[in-house]
């Protein structure tokens, strides 16, 4: 179904039953205003991406910008965060369907990321849906009953405090046009959860609170600047009234942290090391470079050397600047009926956030409710106050230690555990699934990013595993159709389910097959779900157990 709406805006999605409130025509309207001010610079913004990756492979090093010195050199902080931004010792992060942003909001922690982005597949229904889910659950009618269980969900009193992720700038939302142009997700994301929120945001005592992804620099920043102030002036807000969380989590961005929060200085809070996006990011941003393979996925642990550069520049240079410095994703989850399993996960989760806090992060990421009383007890003893932001951490990290491969192995196991993440994490992707509990962690975007990217470097450059097994084409492509086929064994009698295992499988293939990298897989996965605009794939189950 075509809509035609304000200001040659067009809707090339189904309007489904309360979609028309989301996509009212004053919504519409200012998403309009927003594409039309900033879309050109988006657009600029995305071929520098492309021209710096290509001055990187032709040999150009990753340095501080000489440019930017006087801001480094400079005393200057960011404008204090606002008191339910304060204290985020334990923040939980998932995506924006119904049930989930219940039990995120009931989980006990001090915030819940609500994530557009990596954890949730943007099929036409999630995206538009999420925020029917976000605008009554700030607004408390958000009750509902599971079908399938009999239970009865509500928001309770002491919630976490909202945070919302937008997409990245690099994706586009294809089901809204303006002009014939669609216009970016992180525009429709922000933009419609703005225009319906901020006033109810304001009687709750909260504000619009966001987390920006995939920045890659201090330019990159200043748009969405640009776009805060905009909105705040076009919606008769107070400058400052949108704060912002940065994600690190790309290896450019890690040299440009002074001058990413000197952009958003106004509206800026605090600094997040995005963990398994950054060590993507460091294979792809290096991948001309033979001298920066990475060993096993889960060789690359937040102790490897540059890793800890990485975590410990961004506390270092946040708390100099009066911004909270928060620390990373631990994906480990509950295993039903595997008591051994859950303590040993509960000890790595355990040793990971007491690393952060004796480190000097000011809170951390969870992925699963069971896990925020772990995390809250690491903080609650060795933080005793809202945060660690007066205390100084003086790191001097440089730019050798920021790109230093480290050291490990490539295992055979290690090998077959990327090709079997990837391919049931895209498939479970492709069927409307972005957050998939696989074999004991919750996997999203990010890690299936890592798996398959780290095939493409090991077949480009001849790699060996321990065992001496050559990383060849004609290796990889055979272990690819054979794991595929083992994972579709496990789908026996779902037709439907072995098709996108199928698409997922061939997908991976052409990913690691490519002679050039491709710069993120959603992009290819979103043309498989966007192929046909006019009858777009609805949200299907996944099975758990895959």
């Amino acid at each position: 179904m075509t809509h035609v709406s304000p200001s040659g805006v067009d809707i090339l999605g189904p309007l489904e039953p309360g979609y028309r409130d989301i996509l009212s025509h004053d919504a519409l309207s200012f998403l309009a205003e927003l594409h039309r001010r900033f879309e050109r610079r988006r657009q600029s913004l995305l071929r520098r991406r492309k021209e710096r990756q290509a001055e990187l492979d032709q040999g150009a090093v990753l340095c501080f910008p000489h440019e930017t010195a006087d801001i480094r050199a400079a005393d200057w902080k960011v404008r204090p965060a606002p008191h339910d931004l304060q204290d985020r010792r334990v923040e939980i992060t998932g995506p924006v369907d119904r049930k989930m942003v219940v039990n995120a909001l009931n989980s006990g922690a001090r915030c819940f990321m609500a994530d557009f982005e990596d954890a949730s597949t943007p099929i036409w229904e999630n995206m538009v849906s999420g925020q029917i889910n976000l605008r009554d659950a700030i607004r408390r009618e958000i009750d509902f009953e599971d079908p399938k269980s009999g239970k009865r969900y509500s928001v309770n009193s002491n919630a976490a405090t909202l945070i919302v992720r937008p997409r990245g700038w690099h994706l586009d939302e294809r089901h809204v046009r303006v002009g014939g142009v669609p216009v970016s997700g992180s525009l429709f994301d922000f933009g419609l959860y703005l225009f319906h929120n901020h006033d109810a945001l304001k009687e709750r005592g909260t504000g619009p609170y966001f987390y920006l992804p995939k920045l890659e620099n201090r330019h990159e920043a200043r748009l969405w600047n640009l776009v805060f102030r905009h909105a705040e002036d076009l919606l008769g807000l107070e400058l400052g009234t949108i704060r912002a969380t940065v994600l690190i989590e790309t290896l450019p961005a890690t040299f440009e942290l002074d001058e990413i929060l000197y952009e958003l200085k106004d509206h800026i809070v605090a600094l997040n090391c995005g963990r398994w996006d950054y060590i993507f990011s460091y294979i792809k941003r290096l991948r001309a470079h033979p001298g920066h393979i990475l060993p096993d996925r889960s060789a690359v642990t937040m102790t490897v050397p540059f890793m800890r550069a990485y975590s410990k520049r961004v506390i270092s240079v946040c708390h100099r600047r009066g911004a909270h410095a928060m620390g990373g994703m631990s994906a480990f989850i509950p295993v039903k009926g595997d008591a051994e399993a859950n303590e040993a996960a509960r000890a790595k989760v355990r040793e990971d956030k007491l690393r952060e806090v004796t480190d000097g992060h000011d809170g951390t990421w969870v992925a699963h409710p069971d896990l925020v009383p772990i995390a809250m007890d690491v903080f609650d003893t060795h933080m005793k106050g809202a945060n660690q932001i007066d205390e100084e951490v003086v790191s001097t990290v440089s730019a050798r230690q920021l790109l230093e491969a480290p050291e490990g192995a490539i295992t055979d196991a290690g090998v077959d555990g990327n090709i079997d993440v990837a391919i049931r994490y895209i498939a479970a992707w492709i069927g409307g699934r972005g957050a998939v509990p696989i074999h004991g962690l919750m996997e999203d975007a990010a890690t299936a990013e890592i798996a398959r990217a780290q095939l493409w470097q090991w077949r480009t450059y001849g790699a060996q595993t321990e065992s001496g097994t050559a990383l060849t084409a004609d290796y990889l492509e055979g272990r690819i159709a054979e794991i595929a086929q083992s994972i579709k064994a496990e789908a026996d009698g779902n037709d439907a389910l072995k098709l996108r295992i199928e698409t997922a499988t061939g997908l991976l293939r052409d990913l690691v097959m490519s002679e050039d990298f491709e710069e993120f897989l959603t992009q290819p996965a979103y043309d498989v779900l966007t192929g046909s605009l006019k009858t777009p794939m609805r949200l299907t189950e996944f099975e758990d157990e895959l």
